[in-house]
């Protein structure tokens, strides 16, 4: 199984969160795999022209050559769209970067990790876990 990892959960790592750390070794140990989602990794990024973090944006950076950023297809943009158009119709708008993120994990086939499950139930065929339950 491959993992995309969601901002929230990227800014735990980084801070040596004990409960996501231990996951992701757990997780790679049963043989799967991690991934960024970009749009995570520009979220991430932001923060640091934002805020200078100098030890933050160092552990990030290792944790970009442990991990892969992912790229985004046409197929992913297509996605993206379409949730937008369904959501948007329901009444249930969800906010630009999510349905990003959503649409990378879906057509990748990724489980999305996330600590803001909310955010998301509105996304069909979106396969969640959070890590910090």
């Amino acid at each position: 199984m491959i993992y995309a990892l969601d901002t929230n959960i990227i800014s735990y790592f980084i801070q040596d969160n004990k409960r996501v750390v231990d996951y992701i070794r757990a997780k790679l140990a049963e043989g799967n795999s991690i991934v960024i989602s970009p749009i995570s990794y520009f979220e991430i990024r932001r923060g640091f022209k934002y805020k200078e973090a100098p030890k933050k944006e160092k552990a990030f950076a290792q944790m970009c050559e442990l991990f892969p950023v992912g790229e985004m297809s046409l197929a992913v943009w297509e996605r993206a769209a379409e949730i937008y158009g369904t959501n948007r119709k329901q009444g249930k708008p969800i906010e630009d970067t999510d349905i990003l993120i959503a649409a990378f994990c879906i057509v990748n086939g990724y489980t999305f990790v996330t600590n803001n499950v909310k955010h998301f139930t509105n996304i069909d065929d979106l396969l969640l876990e959070n890590w910090m339950e």
